[in-house]
């Protein structure tokens, strides 16, 4: 520690006291100056990044020194116009749209392309709201039970001639009859 009281701030380059130190890199900064170089966020450990000798948010420094190109931005969903002139960077000029000659999509693609339909409503079932039980693929709102519409789940799952039931349900109706079946004396029964 040098004479005067604590290290220089690796940005003002002024005193840094331990009661307002930051450390990073070895270097200290005090807490009002460790901010990104660009969009000027305060920083901690979890969104610092370093280059050389400046920091960055995780932000600044992927659209500054990460990938280019499609698929490298802000994040799934989101729109920005920026073309990183802010950050010294200039854009690539837009190339032509080539498009393809082959008119048969791969296996692949057809099948990427294509769905299964739920056994109940006969309409498409997709990734983002398939549930799989007794062999098919079913919408969740459409995963229940036949007879009482109780939402099902795998372990409560039985089936029958392709339909879908709760245990009680399948019990009560295809399960066996008579004396020590649940239908003696002091089983609890449905009336209605």
């Amino acid at each position: 520690m040098p004479l005067g009281g604590g290290n220089k701030c690796g940005c003002c380059q002024k005193t840094v006291y331990f009661a307002e130190e930051v450390q990073c890199e070895g270097r200290s900064f005090h807490r009002s100056c460790f901010l990104c170089m660009v969009c000027r966020k305060c920083l901690d450990s979890t969104t610092v990044a370093v280059h050389e000798n400046e920091i960055y948010c995780k932000a600044c420094y992927g659209k500054k020194y990460g990938p280019k190109g499609y698929g490298y931005g802000a994040g799934a969903g989101t729109l920005s116009m920026d073309k990183g002139e802010s950050l010294g960077i200039k854009p690539a000029e837009p190339q032509e749209h080539q498009p393809t000659n082959n008119p048969n999509a791969s296996k692949f693609a057809q099948k990427f392309g294509g769905s299964d339909n739920c056994p109940r409503c006969s309409k498409a079932v997709y990734a983002a709201e398939k549930v799989i039980g007794a062999g098919n693929a079913w919408h969740r709102g459409c995963f229940r039970c036949a007879k009482c519409g109780k939402g099902l789940e795998s372990t409560t799952l039985a089936d029958k001639d392709g339909e879908i039931y709760c245990k009680g349900c399948y019990a009560k109706n295809f399960g066996p009859k008579g004396f020590g079946y649940g239908q003696g004396a002091g089983a609890l029964s449905h009336t209605q």
